[in-house]
């Protein structure tokens, strides 16, 4: 498990982190490079949108294996969003604004991809 203070600075302890789950599960470096790229955007989003960078907030981020992929969960203590009603980053109307590409990501780089808590933790799927 890993543990956060929401400062956007600690977003870089994300690549440690998916350093060990590379080396422990043996993954191969486009697997390593979908998670770090998902869980950098999960646990930015946590920090900037869930915690509003309140330091006395945490974001944790879980792992574990389930018979054919990896499970990663990243929690914030914010009260969630609708992330059924995100705009698409593909239209012309949005291709040229900034943000809004977070969960689009994760969900073309992981194998599956959940939302639970009202939004507050999203859980990404990766086989293996």
């Amino acid at each position: 498990m890993l543990k956060l203070t929401s400062k956007p600075g600690n977003v870089s302890k994300v690549e440690p982190f998916v350093e060990k789950l590379v080396s422990r599960y043996n993954l191969s470096p486009d697997k390593q490079c979908n998670i770090l790229i998902s869980l950098t955007e999960a646990v930015t989003n946590a920090i900037v949108h869930g915690n509003c960078k309140a330091e006395e907030k945490t974001v944790q981020v879980r792992s574990r294996k389930d018979r054919d992929c990896i499970a990663v969960r990243v929690t914030d203590e914010g009260s969630g969003f609708d992330f059924n009603s995100l705009p698409d980053p593909t239209t012309p109307e949005n291709l040229c604004k900034c943000g809004g590409r977070g969960v689009f990501l994760m969900r073309q780089l992981s194998d599956n991809l959940r939302f639970y808590n009202n939004g507050s933790t999203v859980e990404m799927r990766f086989k293996i």
